[in-house]
């Protein structure tokens, strides 16, 4: 089945719940509800394209609503007191440079008691703050999630079961989750990775206009498809280089990503900041440290803020002892390529303006500056190393 017609299929099945909802006493309660962004983002040149982290093309001069423009539906229904069954389906633009949509959840949820519930099926993958409602641009102060850390884990949601745990301690709330299953997500139109088994812990503590949390997601890690890294590896192995070889497989590699946040909401001034580090086995899939801060102020429906992102690569970005002179130089370029991150920080300014109870407009300008490459930039021309401007702006909404 494919995804525009699986994504239709959830929501005429949600429809039909909802009806018969209504047309019978006895029916399980459905609650629908939808979020969507509908913008256009440009850069400043055409000699990179900007795109979010699960895209395969992007924008230069011209714009474009492609990437941060999107759409999704959810719903839910209570079968009874301690079962209930959520669907939501989300369409964007994806990894084959196309518009396309996913079923991002399809879970049934069983309450044990008041503080205590289970998760089974297609669960959100609680790796990031905002992991839960990334996608709702109105739920979210910035018009996207940093590209320095939440590019830094391909994926939004794996397959399995969690457990989650809630508590009052005076005016504290306490939400511990855990949680066990697998992930494929294409990266491009020809690969993908896989992360199973992926274990997950999710701690997070609220006190008024404060939240903290913190998680630490652990998987076996797998690269599938990829005619580049396999046709590197294959040269590698019949040049005699098999360490080096070794050295750069991704398959069942073990990776850790271990992320700290903190929120504030307070007396109008906002703070939104997280700290992230990833870890693998692999020279390939880099070790990083990524970070980003975001500072607000609303006046009334207007709130301007500022944001700065970083990442960094903790591992190595060549290979020591390779040669570099002779029949093999060309060789050592293509492993020495393939262990560099795409290393960039980011400084912007945005204003969102809540015109409507349901509805805001944002506007935000990113300043992209990359360093020893093109950073996340896709499609650079060769030598490509300058700062790169980014407009963005776009009306979020839910109902």
């Amino acid at each position: 089945m494919n995804q525009p017609l699986r994504l239709a299929l959830v929501t005429a099945i949600l429809a039909a719940f909802s009806v018969s909802s209504h047309a019978a006493d006895d029916a399980p309660a459905v609650t629908i509800s939808g979020f969507g962004t509908a913008a256009l983002t440009a850069a400043d040149t055409d000699d990179v394209e900007y795109a979010r982290f699960n895209q395969a093309a992007g924008v230069g001069n011209s714009p474009r609503a492609g990437v941060d423009s999107n759409f999704g539906i959810q719903g839910t229904a209570k079968i009874n007191n301690w079962l209930s069954l959520t669907a939501q389906g989300l369409a964007r633009k994806n990894a084959r440079d196309s518009y396309g949509a996913e079923l991002s959840w399809a879970f049934a949820k069983f309450k044990v008691n008041d503080e205590i519930s289970i998760r089974v099926g297609r669960i959100g993958m609680p790796v990031y703050m905002i992991s839960d409602f990334r996608q709702v641009g109105y739920a979210n102060t910035m018009i996207r999630p940093s590209q320095e850390v939440y590019g830094q884990i391909y994926g939004d949601s794996y397959d399995g079961i969690d457990a989650m745990y809630q508590h009052n301690f005076g005016d504290t709330t306490v939400t511990a989750q855990v949680g066990i299953g697998k992930m494929s997500t294409k990266i491009t139109s020809d690969n993908r990775v896989e992360y199973k088994p992926a274990t997950t812990i999710h701690i997070v503590a609220e006190n008024g206009p404060f939240t903290v949390r913190f998680g630490r997601a652990d998987a076996k890690v797998s690269l599938q498809g990829s005619e580049t890294l396999d046709g590197l590896l294959g040269t590698l192995r019949r040049v005699g280089m098999d360490k080096v070889a070794s050295d750069l497989s991704v398959t069942d590699v073990d990776g850790s990503f271990t992320s700290l946040g903190f929120t504030m909401d307070y007396k109008n001034i906002l703070v939104q900041s997280e700290y992230a580090v990833r870890r693998t086995d692999s020279l390939v899939i880099h070790d990083t440290t990524s970070y980003y801060t975001m500072l607000g102020y609303r006046f009334g429906k207007i709130t301007p803020y500022y944001y700065y992102g970083n990442v960094k690569q903790d591992s190595d970005r060549a290979y020591a002892g390779l040669p570099s002179t002779g029949p093999l130089a060309a060789l050592s370029a293509g492993v020495n390529t393939a262990m560099k991150a795409g290393l960039q920080s980011t400084n912007a300014l945005g204003v969102r303006w809540d015109f409507h109870k349901s509805a805001a407009l944002k506007v935000q300008v990113d300043r992209i500056k990359p360093r020893d490459g093109s950073g996340t930039f896709l499609n650079a021309k060769p030598g490509f190393r300058d700062a790169v401007n980014v407009y963005a702006a776009g009306v979020d909404f839910v109902f």
